[in-house]
């Protein structure tokens, strides 16, 4: 594009959640590789904004207040937003029923090109496989019907933040607990959690805790159980936990969204899956991941899931160092 040329207006659709955000800044790095000289927009959440204002990939971050059924007021505001911002293409990486409603709020004689799973989408993704597996080969399928290849997961090198405050002593492993308070079954029992952090300290392995003010009874008990570990619960940023990652040993977690963005830095990462969830679509991702699932926790027997450790960290040899490449 020569100087002073006009760029193009961009869109780019993702309001969440933590795990599929995570999932979608390799598709967003590669839609801005895509679109060097052009003007891109994300239309996203609050919870997500501080990722996408320190990501490099957007030029103007829109918060969606996702209104209503009944709030037509709300409608017609964000209606007028999106006809008013002159978009040449819209990339819709959320593909769920409230994003096929905003690309209806575009009227047809000026709607923009659309590249994702809505019906009447220029670039449209109608493959049943888009949604079979997992989400960020879904994005993959989408975006090559726009020409975008080379979609890789975003290891967040982006993200900085200190640690130094939490004073963390060589070698120490995640733990990730926890899980939102609505789905209590995808927690491993924190007994089992103490286990795994008694046999690791024999290695003079540290195990630190990570989880919300929310998940703090979980933390607590682990905590009464093996007061070894070190508990950080409710006192990292999301942005710090990416830091703990990058100079941890590893991390093991249940099927929770930090451990999608844990996994991501190639932290080496244990994921601990309940049978009410598919490790197809809903793994983390990233250079080192290794999932163990049971229909039901309870019966995830601690030696199993040491030895996963074990082999994942090369732990019986002793070889402690993070593994660079």
């Amino acid at each position: 594009m020569t100087a002073g040329e006009i760029k193009n207006n961009i869109l780019v659709i993702k309001l969440g959640a933590l795990g599929d955000f995570i999932q979608a800044l390799g598709p967003m790095a590669a839609i801005r590789r895509a679109h060097a000289n052009d003007r891109i927009t994300l239309l996203t959440t609050k919870p997500y904004e501080e990722f996408a204002r320190n990501c490099g990939y957007f030029d103007d971050i829109w918060l969606d207040n996702r209104p209503g059924a009944l709030d037509a007021p709300g409608w017609l505001s964000l209606r007028k937003k999106l006809t008013e911002g002159g978009f040449k293409r819209v990339y819709d990486l959320q593909n769920n029923d409230r994003t096929s409603i905003y690309f209806k709020l575009f009227r047809k004689k000026n709607r923009p090109e659309w590249v994702g799973a809505v019906k009447g989408a220029s670039h449209r993704n109608a493959s049943p496989d888009r949604s079979k597996g997992h989400a960020f080969e879904g994005h993959v399928q989408t975006l090559a019907l726009a020409g975008i290849k080379d979609i890789e997961i975003d290891d967040l090198n982006w993200i900085k933040a200190d640690i130094s405050e939490f004073n963390l002593p060589q070698p120490y492993i995640l733990f990730v607990p926890g899980s939102s308070p609505q789905h209590p079954h995808k927690r491993w029992s924190p007994e089992n959690y103490a286990s795994i952090a008694a046999l690791l300290s024999k290695k003079e392995i540290r195990c630190v805790l990570l989880g919300t003010s929310a998940e703090s009874a979980v933390t607590r008990k682990i905590k009464t159980l093996c007061p070894g570990v070190i508990d950080l619960t409710g006192q990292t940023s999301l942005f710090q936990i990416a830091a703990l990652a990058r100079d941890a040993l590893g991390a093991v977690g249940n099927d929770t969204g930090p451990m999608h963005l844990i996994a991501a830095t190639g932290c080496p990462s244990l994921a601990l899956f309940s049978g009410s969830s598919n490790k197809v679509k809903h793994a983390p991702r990233g250079q080192n991941v290794f999932i163990l699932q049971e229909d039901g926790l309870e019966n995830l027997e601690v030696k199993t899931v040491y030895m996963a450790l074990r082999d994942l960290f090369s732990l019986p040899s002793l070889q402690l160092e993070r593994k660079t490449g």
